[in-house]
């Protein structure tokens, strides 16, 4: 089922689409990436999965402009990419948070960079912050926090920014399964008030189907793009029990069909 692609909302920038043209990677001997294309639609939930050491999170950092293509190339919206763009705001898996800072002043960093005044940029933090759900912890410490809020804090960052892209490399990966799936709630709620295009790097057969629009399986290294399933189910999906359907039981046993062929 092709994904929508829906307006902006309301105070949000029109998201954008990524056109990923016959990429490869190698670092030293090692070929990492090789020939890889994927379209991603403007407003879309992408997944990326595929067995370890494939080059999903190459593959997420390139389209960031975090790694440069050895060939090949990467347009978000009319942007070749060659480097970073304010039109993108990356999550990392390992929160990737300044312990010296409040939270209040890790979300304000990006906008810090952008050279936000600082009245509007504390005002945007804060309400970056209580979007996810943070409100009242702007003045903790990371240390302060647990991970499920460290990670919290990191997503809070990377919207303050307002991007129309959100690259997001296995944001859940070292919190408990129980945040996990609150996290994944908040996660769809979100983006279904603000449509941003997002690309997800995930091990997780049922994140990625639970989440996603579409699912892109990348082949054992040097990875290819092998197959791409679509996700035909209804939204939204965090307002309901989706993962107890048969039709979400089906879905994800197919993924792992899938998967299971590339061990």
């Amino acid at each position: 089922m092709a994904a929508r692609e829906p307006g902006a909302a309301a105070g949000t920038a029109a998201p954008l689409p990524i056109t990923v043209e016959a990429v490869s990677k190698a670092f030293g001997a090692v070929q990492a990436l090789v020939d890889v294309d994927v379209r991603v639609r403007a407003g879309e939930f992408l997944s990326l999965i595929g067995p370890s050491g494939c080059g999903k999170t190459t593959l997420l950092k390139i389209m960031a402009g975090l790694v440069p293509a050895d060939r090949g190339r990467v347009t978000i919206g009319e942007r070749v990419v060659t480097g970073p763009g304010q039109e993108c705001s990356v999550v990392f898996q390992d929160f990737a948070l300044l312990p010296w800072a409040t939270a209040q002043r890790n979300v304000e960093f990006g906008l810090l960079l952008r050279g936000v005044d600082p009245a509007a940029r504390a005002a945007r933090a804060r309400g970056a912050i209580a979007k996810v759900g943070l409100g009242g912890f702007e003045n903790a410490y990371p240390a302060q926090l647990s991970g499920g809020m460290q990670q919290r804090v990191g997503l809070a960052r990377a919207l303050a920014v307002n991007p129309r892209v959100l690259l997001m490399d296995e944001p859940f990966a070292s919190i408990d399964e129980q945040t996990r799936r609150v996290f994944q709630d908040d996660l769809l709620g979100l983006w279904s008030q603000e449509r941003k295009t997002v690309v997800l790097v995930t091990h997780s057969m049922e994140e990625a189907i639970y989440l996603s629009d579409r699912v892109v399986v990348l082949s054992p290294r040097p990875g290819r793009v092998h197959q791409t399933l679509d996700v035909p189910l209804p939204r939204p999906r965090e307002a309901g029990d989706v993962r107890a359907t048969a039709e979400f039981a089906r879905l994800v046993d197919g993924l792992w069909k899938v998967l299971r062929k590339l061990q």
